[in-house]
């Protein structure tokens, strides 16, 4: 830790910097995702243990947030667009974070396990773990790599939402976890080529910085195709459907089209319309992974009330 993240507090800390700890945008995602896991399981769950899960996972993500930004506090004061986030800002000092992180995971964990299954609760420890060690401590500052292996982290909670149901992981609740785990590298990197990062001057290796915008285009194109079969193979079991297939065709081509423009781009393309594919296909990303999640969803209200269009399915 850097004198950076020792500042003195200018001002008593307000409850909306303890919040920001937790990464509440994050969250949303975080949310979205587990509750989808959660309702297209095959197994019912009594409303108010749902509630309680969700609940549960939604605080863990917010522990992970927490003691992300602990450990991450002398980065986060050197980068413009951390610098005023509550530690480096000075609003929440460093102990004070590490605290909160530790007790909302332990509140999550053992809540979670009283309240559903071991299973669901065991996934939501390591999930903690990995964002919170795995990720932060370790790869985030040592490989280009680091968002994609570091990327299994926010790509669990569908997975402890199926598990809460369930108490069992199985294909679907895999291909769920698959679709953001490959999902989260050309999103990011599409982010990358157009956000002039400071990562450099924080000793964090992300690809664009090592290797260049050259190679991360490959990369982006790399990721999306195998994408693409991840999210189709999804439509054909359980949990999805005709309709399921319909949006996952429409969002894939969609955004296999953002990342084949991206591959086919040079430097100076970008720099001459102000990164305008790069910016498109971003918000393309953000489109897909809810358009996917949310046709998941209406499949499973579909069942819910005998709707299902697929013979035999």
């Amino acid at each position: 830790m850097t004198d950076a993240t020792n500042q003195t507090q200018t001002y008593e800390a307000q409850m909306g910097d303890y919040f920001a700890l937790m990464k509440p945008r994050v969250m949303q995602l975080v949310v979205f995702t587990a509750l989808v896991g959660l309702l297209v399981a095959p197994v019912g769950v009594n409303p108010f243990i749902g509630f309680v899960a969700i609940l549960c996972i939604a605080v863990g993500a917010g522990a992970s947030g927490a003691l992300n930004m602990w450990w991450d506090a002398d980065i986060d004061a050197v980068m413009k667009r951390t610098a005023k986030r509550p530690i480096p800002s000075g609003a929440v000092q460093p102990g004070e974070a590490l605290g909160i992180g530790l007790a909302l995971s332990g509140f999550a964990i053992v809540l979670l396990f009283l309240a559903t299954n071991a299973l669901a609760a065991g996934l939501l420890a390591f999930t903690i773990f990995f964002y919170a060690v795995v990720y932060s401590m370790w790869l985030k500052r040592s490989t280009p790599q680091n968002i994609v292996i570091g990327g299994a982290a926010g790509a669990f909670p569908p997975m402890i939402g199926w598990a809460v149901a369930t108490g069992s992981v199985s294909i679907e609740s895999v291909l769920m976890f698959m679709l953001i785990f490959m999902w989260t590298p050309p999103h990011f990197w599409a982010l990358a080529l157009f956000v002039k990062s400071d990562y450099g001057d924080a000793g964090v290796p992300m690809l664009t910085e090592t290797h260049g915008r050259t190679v991360t285009r490959k990369h982006i194109i790399a990721y999306c195709v195998p994408l693409v079969g991840v999210a189709l193979w999804l439509g054909f079991t359980s949990i999805g459907g005709p309709f399921y297939l319909l949006v996952a065709l429409a969002l894939n081509i969609w955004f296999l089209k953002g990342c084949y423009d991206i591959w086919q781009r040079t430097d100076a393309d970008s720099e001459a319309d102000n990164h305008a594919v790069e910016k498109h296909t971003f918000k393309v990303s953000l489109y897909y992974l809810f358009g996917h999640f949310g046709a998941l969803m209406v499949e499973a209200l579909f069942r819910a009330n005998g709707l299902t269009a697929w013979a035999g399915w």
